[in-house]
């Protein structure tokens, strides 16, 4: 995505659309969840929450008292009754479907779990929405790992599916299966596909910003497995803002297969591992450091992602609204001020503002 303004006018989700939705949302504990359930909230959607306990110790979830802005269930998405029930109790306009095993390393160690999740998951939900009238749209998503490894192209929608390790394997067999499941006439489904997120609140295992501010807040050096990896790197607020436009894309224009959209930064955030943690640690300052780790063994991971989001861009008028410095900016602020104690909810929701604020004035 080198030149995304001559792509037409950008959008931001509608608060007139939303506010009078019932939103069912998978994985509101987790980290994207949980931005996305404040986001629904700033927009005046009603907010059903399904999900598993929060993923780490401390998570966003808590920080942010997520709880308090929705209604709140815990449940597995491998559990089809519960979650029947649950869909049907909140007889939602919107589903969003975030909930999932969303770790590389970690599908490693439960391969088969790591697909059970991701992909009967998957058909769970979607035989659990597709069965309710009040659905009028469906919204998947899944990853940029979902493409066949490639080191030189960048990726789009009609890029071949793929997967070395079950993670991606895992996330392509979603996507496959969404495509080929039948759902009724009228409901209305798509994927989303994203890089890379950045963002206060994400304390996820083996993430790198996340290790990054688990070090840093401990005095210790972080410790980088794939120094060479690139990435595209975006704030959280990019891609959710995607899948917001494209719930209520698929609400205006009664279009059918399966539709599906990659959310991606410019082409100056794909950088490399190392470089993000060198930027990390001179905007953190007090001596922020970090060292190569020794490779033993390690699982393997693509070492390049690059994503085509010209297709959202010319749909969604979706374009990405923080260049890769204001994200790490953003995000360091976030923690800083949970450092100081900062009523982390509030702090959030401003960050959604400022956001709309400034994605509002870029609109051409």
């Amino acid at each position: 995505m080198d030149d995304m303004g001559t792509l037409g006018p950008r959008r931001l989700p509608d608060p007139k659309f939303w506010g009078a939705k019932r939103v069912f949302v998978t994985g509101h504990t987790g980290f994207k969840g949980g931005w996305l359930s404040l986001w629904l909230h700033e927009l005046g959607a009603e907010i059903y929450g399904y999900a598993l306990a929060p993923p780490s110790e401390p998570n966003f979830f808590e920080a942010a008292r997520i709880s308090d802005i929705l209604h709140h269930q815990n449940g597995d998405i491998c559990d089809l009754p519960a979650l029947h029930k649950a869909m049907q109790d909140c007889a939602p306009d919107i589903v969003l479907h975030l909930a999932a095993q969303s770790l590389v390393r970690e599908s490693y160690k439960n391969p088969v779990q790591n697909f059970v999740t991701n992909v009967m998951g998957t058909l769970h939900v979607l035989d659990a929405a597709g069965g309710l009238a009040s659905v009028q749209a469906i919204i998947i998503v899944t990853s940029d790992k979902v493409y066949a490894e490639s080191m030189n192209g960048r990726h789009g929608e009609d890029s071949r599916l793929g997967g070395r390790d079950p993670y991606s394997a895992s996330k392509a067999c979603a996507e496959l299966a969404t495509a080929s499941f039948p759902m009724p006439a009228g409901k209305r489904v798509a994927t989303v596909r994203s890089g890379n997120v950045i963002g206060g609140g994400d304390w996820a295992a083996d993430r790198l910003v996340a290790d990054f501010f688990r070090a840093i807040m401990a005095g210790e050096t972080l410790g980088l497995r794939n120094p060479d990896a690139v990435r595209p790197w975006q704030h959280v607020l990019d891609p959710l803002c995607g899948y917001l436009l494209a719930a209520e894309h698929l609400c205006a224009v009664k279009a059918q297969p399966v539709q599906n959209w990659n959310f991606g930064p410019a082409a100056n955030s794909e950088i490399t591992v190392r470089e993000l943690a060198a930027r990390l640690c001179q905007r953190w300052g007090d001596g922020a450091r970090f060292d190569i780790l020794p490779q033993f063994d390690a699982p393997h991971e693509a070492p390049v992602l690059r994503l085509n989001a010209e297709k959202a861009c010319a749909d969604l008028h979706w374009r990405p609204g923080l260049e890769l410095d204001a994200a790490l900016e953003a995000t360091i602020a976030w923690f800083k001020a949970y450092a100081r104690q900062q009523d982390m909810g509030a702090f959030t929701a401003g960050q959604i503002r400022d956001y709309q604020n400034q994605v509002f004035s870029h609109a051409s």
